[in-house]
C-alpha cells in the first residue's frame, strides 16, 4: 500500500515562492503554526531573475511623489479594468512593504545620502522603484528564504499538491503526493494560503522558469470552488529569446531600446515607423509587442518566428558599460555578441493579471479558509501591469493574507473534515498513478502550449479563438488515454499529468474569457475589434460550470481619479 503522512497545521501555504513565502513569515511571526510546501525549484542560471524592483511613494527622488499618485498611475495603466479598492490598499502600503523587505534581510540600493535609491519603471509618474541592481526580485527572494529558515518555517518541498479539501464551502487542508518517492500528504489545515503562481507556462514561450506549474492557482482554485477572474488579461513582452529551447522566452532588458536598439524584419524595415511614425521603438510595450507580432503573422519575420533586436550600429563601448547583461545573457546562452550580430526576439508570455477573484481587503475568496496571494491572484493589475508592482503586490498581500489566514484559524470553533473529500482526492492520484494509456503527457503539454501560442498570443481574433478551442477539446479527449510512466527519477511524470489537467483548465478559461472580450484594451488586443468598447469596461468572471459572467468594475474615488495623467513615453522604460 502506498504510505500517507498525515499532518495538521493552522495555516497551509502552497506555494514556496516570494508571495508564499512572505505569507508564511507573517504566519509564524504571530506564533501560529504554518507549514509551506510546494515543488522544488527548477533552477536555471540562465534565466536571470527579474530586474524590476518594489514600487512605492517614498518620495526619495521626487517629493511630490505620493501613494493617491502611485494608484492613480495603476488605475490609468490597467486600462480602467483593476479594482480601485486593491489598486489603493497596496499603494497606501507600498512604503511599509519595502521597510517590511528591509526588516527581513532585502538590501536595496542607496542615494548618496542613504536613503534608499529610486528609478523610474514602467509608465510611473516619478521615480519610485526601489532596487537592488539588476537582480531585485533575486535578492527579494534570496532575503525571505533566509528569514523564513531563521523563523523557523517548516518546508515541505518535494510535494506536489493535486486538491484542496473543502466541505459545504470551506476549506480544510490539501492532499498530494510526494515527487520522489510517491507516498501521499493528506494536510489538515484551518486556513490555506494558495500561492502557486500565474498561467504564462501555457504558452511556448515564457519569462515562466523551468519547472514552474502550469496554471495550478488557477485549476487548484475553480476546483475548489473560486471564480477566475479576467483570465484573458495576459501581458507579453516583446523581446523574448527564441532559444535556446531550455531559455526560450527569456527577456531582453527593456533598457536596449532606451540605449538606441531597433527592430527590423526580415526585409531589413524599421518596421516600427508604420505602427507609431513618432515615437518608434519607444512605443508603449504592448504597442510594440503587437507590431511584431503582426509582422511574424503576416510573413515579414524571421525564418524561425521572430523580428531582429539590433545593437550593432551602438559603439560597442557603450553597449558595455550600460547593457553589460544585456551583451552577457546573450553570449551566455547563445554565443552571440550583441554589438555586432543582431538576436531574434519574439513576444513572450511574460505575466498573468488575472487569477482568482479575491476580495481587496484581505485576499480571501468565496470559499471560507481559503486565501489567494500573488499572481494567481487578480484585481490589482486589470488590462496592463505597472512596473514594480508585482514585487510589492507579493510584500502587501502576503502580509495581509497572512494575518487574514491567522485570524480565521483563531475564529474556529470546531475542525471541518470530510472523509468524502479525502476520499476523492486520494482516487484521483490513484487513477493517475495507474493511467496506462497510450497518450504522452509532455506531447499534450506541448499541444496545449503550441494552440495558445498560435490563437491565443498578443493579437487575437475570433476564428482563432474558436480553433483553440477546437484543440483544447482534442487535447481533452486524448487526456482520457493518457499513459503516465514513473521511473527512477520519480514522480514527476504524475506531477505533469496534474499539469496538463491545470494548463487546460487555464487554457479554456482564457479562451473563452478572450472570446468574449470583443474588444482591444492594455494588454489583449482583438484584431477584429480594434477599439476599446465602453460596454466592456467590466471584469469578466469565470468558471467550469458556469462559464463567463460580467461583473462590473467598483468606481474609482474622485480624488484618484483627478490625479490620473499620462505619462510622457520617455519615462516608459527603465534608466
Amino acid at each position: 500500500m502506498t504510505r500517507e503522512h498525515q499532518l495538521a497545521t493552522s495555516v497551509l501555504v502552497v506555494g514556496t515562492g516570494g508571495a508564499g513565502l512572505r505569507a508564511a513569515i507573517e504566519v509564524a511571526e504571530a506564533g501560529v503554526a504554518v507549514l509551506a510546501v510546494g515543488r522544488p525549484r527548477v533552477e536555471d542560471t540562465a534565466a536571470p531573475p527579474t530586474s524590476e524592483g518594489v514600487s512605492a511613494a517614498l518620495a526619495h527622488a521626487d517629493p511630490r511623489d505620493t501613494w493617491e499618485q502611485h494608484a492613480a498611475d495603476t488605475l490609468r495603466e490597467s486600462g480602467l479594468l483593476a479594482d480601485p479598492r486593491a489598486v489603493q490598499t497596496i499603494a497606501r502600503n507600498a512604503v511599509r512593504a519595502v521597510h517590511d523587505a528591509e526588516r527581513l534581510g532585502m538590501r536595496f540600493d542607496r542615494q548618496p545620502d542613504g536613503r534608499i535609491a529610486q528609478r523610474r519603471s514602467g509608465a510611473h509618474s516619478y521615480r519610485r522603484t526601489a532596487f537592488a541592481g539588476d537582480r531585485t526580485g533575486g535578492e527579494l527572494l534570496d532575503a525571505l528564504r533566509g528569514y523564513a529558515e531563521r523563523a523557523g518555517v517548516p518546508l515541505l518541498s518535494t510535494c506536489s499538491v493535486t486538491r484542496l479539501l473543502v466541505d459545504h464551502g470551506s476549506v480544510f487542508g490539501a492532499y498530494g503526493f510526494d515527487l520522489v518517492d510517491g507516498s501521499r500528504y493528506l494536510l489538515h489545515a484551518d486556513a490555506v494560503i494558495l500561492a502557486a503562481g500565474g498561467h504564462t507556462r501555457i504558452w511556448r514561450r515564457t519569462t515562466a522558469r523551468r519547472g514552474d506549474p502550469a496554471g495550478d492557482s488557477f485549476r487548484l482554485a475553480a476546483e475548489a470552488g473560486v471564480r477566475l477572474r479576467d483570465a484573458e488579461l495576459v501581458q507579453f513582452h516583446p523581446f523574448g529569446l527564441l532559444g535556446p529551447e531550455h531559455a526560450a522566452g527569456t527577456v531582453v532588458s527593456e533598457a536596449a531600446r532606451g540605449e538606441g536598439a531597433v527592430l527590423l524584419n526580415n526585409l531589413g524595415e524599421r518596421f516600427l515607423s508604420r505602427y507609431d511614425p513618432e515615437r518608434i521603438e519607444r512605443a508603449g510595450r504592448d504597442l510594440v509587442a503587437r507590431a511584431s507580432y503582426t509582422e511574424i503573422a503576416e510573413g515579414r519575420g524571421t525564418h524561425a518566428g521572430g523580428v531582429w533586436l539590433d545593437l550593432s550600429h551602438l559603439p560597442r563601448a557603450n553597449i558595455l558599460s550600460r547593457l553589460p547583461q544585456v551583451h552577457e545573457l546573450v553570449l551566455e546562452l547563445q554565443g552571440l555578441d550583441v554589438s555586432r550580430d543582431p538576436i531574434e526576439v519574439a513576444p513572450t508570455a511574460y505575466y498573468s493579471m488575472g487569477g482568482a477573484r479575491v476580495r481587496p481587503e484581505d485576499n480571501g475568496t468565496e470559499v471560507e479558509g481559503l486565501f489567494v496571494v500573488g499572481e494567481g491572484a487578480s484585481g490589482v493589475h486589470g488590462a496592463n501591469r505597472l512596473g514594480g508592482n508585482s514585487l510589492l503586490e507579493l510584500l502587501v498581500h502576503g502580509r495581509t493574507a497572512g494575518r487574514a489566514a491567522v485570524e480565521h484559524s483563531a475564529r474556529l470553533t470546531a475542525h471541518r473534515r470530510s472523509l468524502g473529500a479525502v476520499r476523492d482526492a486520494e482516487a484521483d492520484v490513484d487513477g493517475v498513478y495507474a493511467a496506462g494509456g497510450t497518450q504522452n503527457v509532455q506531447a499534450l503539454l506541448r499541444e496545449v502550449r503550441d494552440l495558445m501560442t498560435e490563437h491565443a498570443g498578443a493579437v487575437r481574433n475570433e476564428s482563432g479563438l474558436l480553433a483553440g478551442l477546437d484543440r483544447l477539446d482534442e487535447v481533452v479527449d486524448r487526456e482520457a488515454d493518457l499513459g503516465v510512466h514513473i521511473d527512477i527519477s520519480g514522480y514527476h511524470a504524475v506531477a505533469h499529468a496534474f499539469d496538463l489537467r491545470s494548463a487546460a483548465l487555464a487554457a479554456r478559461a482564457t479562451l473563452e474569457s478572450a472570446l468574449e472580450r470583443r474588444e482591444s484594451r492594455g494588454c489583449h488586443q482583438r484584431s477584429d475589434h480594434p477599439d476599446p468598447d465602453p460596454e466592456l469596461r467590466v471584469n469578466l468572471v469565470w468558471s467550469p460550470t458556469e462559464g463567463v459572467r460580467r461583473e462590473p468594475v467598483q468606481p474609482i474615488p474622485t480624488d484618484i481619479a483627478a490625479r490620473m495623467r499620462e505619462v510622457p513615453v520617455d519615462a516608459t522604460l527603465q534608466d
